[in-house]
C-alpha cells in the first residue's frame, strides 16, 4: 500500500465506509421490522415498519453521498497530480543572488569612507 496512489486509497476507505453504513443500516431495520413483529397494536407496528423503511432510504441516500464525495475528492487528487507532474519547474538565475552581496559590500564601503572623514 506504500507505493498505492492517494486516490486508489480514498476510493477503498469510501467502499469500506460504504459497505459498513449499509450494513449498520439493515441491522437497524430488521431490528425495527422486528419490534413490528412484536408490537401489540397496529399503529405501533406501522410506525415501526415506517421507521424502519426511513431508515434504509436515509442509509441509501447517505450512503450515496459519501460514495460521490469520495469520487470527487479522488478524482480531484489526481487531477492535481497529473498537472503537477507535466508542469515545467522554474530555475532561478544565480546571477541575482550574486549581485545583492557586491551591493551590500558597495554600501558598506561607502559609509566607511563617510565615518573615516
Amino acid at each position: 500500500m506504500a507505493d498505492a496512489d492517494l486516490d486508489v486509497v480514498i476510493r477503498q476507505l469510501a467502499r469500506q465506509l460504504h459497505t459498513g453504513l449499509m450494513t449498520r443500516a439493515k441491522e437497524r431495520r430488521d431490528r425495527l421490522n422486528g419490534l413490528a413483529a412484536k408490537a401489540k397494536g397496529k399503529e405501533t407496528g406501522d410506525r415501526f415498519k415506517m421507521m424502519a423503511k426511513a431508515t434504509m432510504e436515509q442509509a441509501t441516500a447517505a450512503a450515496k453521498r459519501l460514495q460521490m464525495s469520495a469520487d470527487n475528492v479522488a478524482d480531484s487528487y489526481a487531477r492535481a497530480m497529473r498537472i503537477a507532474a507535466s508542469t515545467p519547474v522554474a530555475v532561478k538565475v544565480e546571477k541575482q543572488a550574486k549581485e545583492k552581496p557586491a551591493k551590500k559590500a558597495a554600501k558598506a564601503k561607502k559609509a566607511k569612507a563617510k565615518k573615516a572623514k
